[in-house]
This record gives C-alpha cells, structure tokens and sequence, in this order.
C-alpha cells in the first residue's frame, strides 16, 4: 500500500476550525444554552404544520431555485427577484460570495473580533485575510478598514450588528465609508441580527443596497426567525452580483422543509415581532444589571451581549456551566452570551454578580 496521501489544496493548511456554541450537558442538572445565539422560542405560528406537510414529499428533490420563498422575500422587501439569492444559513451565503469574488492573491478586509467564519471561508477561498482591529470601543474601526484597501481587495465584510460585540455602524459613518470604497470592491453588509436593532440610526442595508451596486446585504432565518436549525438565510445584491451567487450555490442546498418553514415564518410577522420585542425588552434588563455590577458592556443591538474578560475568559464561562449555563467563550478575549430565556438570564446574572466580587 502507498504511503503517499492524495495532494489536496496548499490553502487548507491550517484552516481554523469553526467553533460551534457548546451544548447544555444532557443527563446532568438543568442547563441552559446560551452560547449559539439561537431564539429561545420554538417555532413561530403555522411554520411546523408547513414544515411537517413538506416532509411528507422529501423522497423528492426541493425547488433549486428557491422559488416560493424568493418570491415572498421579493415582496416582503421591495426588490426584483433577479436580485435575490437564497444559501444555507448567511454563512453559507457569504462562502459562496467568497467563491465569486476572491481567490489566490486576492484579499478580503473585515473587522476583528468579529464573526469568526470569516477568515476560515476566507483561507478557504484562497484569498488573504486582512483583520482591522476594532476600536476601543469594541466598534467597527472603518477609516483602519477604508486604508487597508488596496488593489488586491476584492471583498470587505461589514457586520451590523458586529458578532460577538453587538455593536453597530451608524448610517452616516457607513456612508462616509462606501463612499470611499472603490466601485469593484463588494461590500457585504452581514445583517445577520437586524431584527434586533432598536437604534433608529443603524441604516437598514437593503436600503443602503438600492443605489449602490457594490454592496451585497446578508439576512438569515436563523435568529429572529427561530430556524437555525433548517439552515436557510439569502443575500439581496445587484444582478451581477446574485447572479453569481446562483452560480456557486450548492444544488438543492435549500431543503424543501426550509424553504416552507421561512415562508411560513415570513406570514407570522406580528408574533414575530412581538417574541423579538420581548427578547429586546431582556436584553435591557441583562444589560442594566451587568452595568449596575460593575462591569463595562458595550452597548448592544444584537440578541446577545458581550464581556471583554481577557485572561479570566475561560474561568468566567466555567463558574457560568457550575451555575447552569453555557456561554461562549473566546479565549482571551472575552465571553459572548445571549439573551435566553428569563430564568436562563437569571442565572447567568447570579453567576456574573459572584464573579465580579471576585475580581
């Protein structure tokens, strides 16, 4: 038998590898989860029962092209459904923007920390990453961002609300921003938490989108919607631009339960803003609470909320497990926690006052 292993791709080489949010334990003492930013509430009115009569037929291929749910979404946001792409999750999405635009050579300018799915599906690519490091603030640095274009840029990552921090451009910066970006350079705005949003100046990116043709918008069903589990999001972009991304799609990536499942979920808009409401509504009061402890949260527009812990990163998240629930920790850096359930918050601002005592 040879020892030589097939050659793969020189790019792969330590590639880093995604960190999913870690699970409550099972079999243990009641955990909760909050470490994956994922709605507490199940699904919304009338999508199980779509969802349920879909898998009736999943013996059959889905809709490629998406096309009920693109027509929805072409309706529900004012926009030709040329312009329209559908993906698995956001992320999937920014990949495949990733494999349209950038390769060997190329680089790709975003924020960090930020999501950290960017610099794998950037390496993946090919491409280079180049991190801008975020202000003191905990914000998006966009003048560092505008200076580190160059001519190899193909792709700059804006995220709004930023995932892990929470924080936000506001519409005058991101303007001023765009302004300064060439016109072959794709921004993606990677909305992924905009139904969270309650500051009246964050920009919605559909609307920046409309008269810029460089500037591709990312949403997802898997937060606000609840549906993180049937990997469905999709991007708004210009023709040029969703057309490519058609191009790079999985085929079928979309199941047919997805695809009903966000269709359904787009019809019940009023009880979804209502559990978004609710979720706003604890994320004040987590947030008060850790300011009243002591500690320095920025401000957040995001279904989570955000501790810069330094080295004390992993001790923070476990006395948050002793105490019943799982956040996620980035180590040295800080511990990002969502907002859960009531009791779920309870408990994590009993573990945060016993450690703030502590330090």
């Amino acid at each position: 038998m040879s020892e030589t292993s097939p050659k793969l791709r020189a790019e792969l080489d330590g590639v880093p590898t995604y960190k999913p949010g870690r699970p409550a334990a099972s079999g243990g003492p009641l955990a909760y989860k909050l470490s994956s930013n994922e709605n507490p509430y199940p699904p919304l009115p009338g999508v199980m029962e779509r969802a349920v009569s879909a898998a009736g037929v999943f013996n059959r291929y889905p809709d490629m092209a998406c096309t009920g749910l693109v027509n929805e979404l072409a309706d529900r946001f004012g926009v030709p459904v040329s312009h329209l792409a559908t993906g698995t999750g956001s992320v999937g999405v920014a990949q495949q923007l990733l494999q349209a635009t950038a390769g060997p050579g190329d680089e790709v300018v975003y924020p960090w920390r930020s999501f950290e799915a960017y610099p794998i599906i950037t390496q993946i690519s090919g491409a280079t990453s180049v991190k801008v490091p975020l202000t003191a603030d905990e914000t998006h640095d966009l003048d560092a961002m505008a200076g580190a274009i160059t001519e190899r840029t193909r792709l700059i990552f804006v995220c709004n609300p930023n995932n892990p921090t929470g924080t936000v451009v506001r519409r005058g910066e991101l303007e001023r921003f765009l302004d300064r970006v060439p016109s072959d350079v794709l921004v993606v705005l990677d909305e992924a938490y905009r139904e969270f949003i309650r500051d009246a100046e964050v920009p919605d990116g559909i609307e920046i989108y409309r008269d810029r043709p460089n500037v591709a918008v990312l949403r997802t069903f898997s937060k606000a919607y609840g549906l993180a589990g049937l990997r469905v999001g999709f991007a708004i972009a210009h023709e040029p631009v969703a057309a490519a991304l058609r191009k790079t799609a999985v085929p079928f990536g979309v199941s047919q339960i997805a695809q009903e499942a966000a269709i359904a979920s787009l019809r019940a808009e009023d009880e979804l803003l209502g559990r978004v409401g609710s979720l706003v509504g604890e994320r004040a009061r987590v947030y008060g609470a850790l300011v009243d402890q002591g500690w320095t949260v920025p401000g957040t527009q995001a279904n989570f909320v955000w501790l810069r812990l330094g080295g004390r990163t992993l001790d923070f998240a476990a006395a948050c497990e002793a105490a019943g629930v799982v956040v996620r920790p980035f180590a040295g850096e800080g511990v990002r926690v969502t907002i859960g359930e009531c009791e779920a918050n309870d408990l994590f601002l009993r573990a945060a006052e016993a450690f703030r005592k502590e330090l």
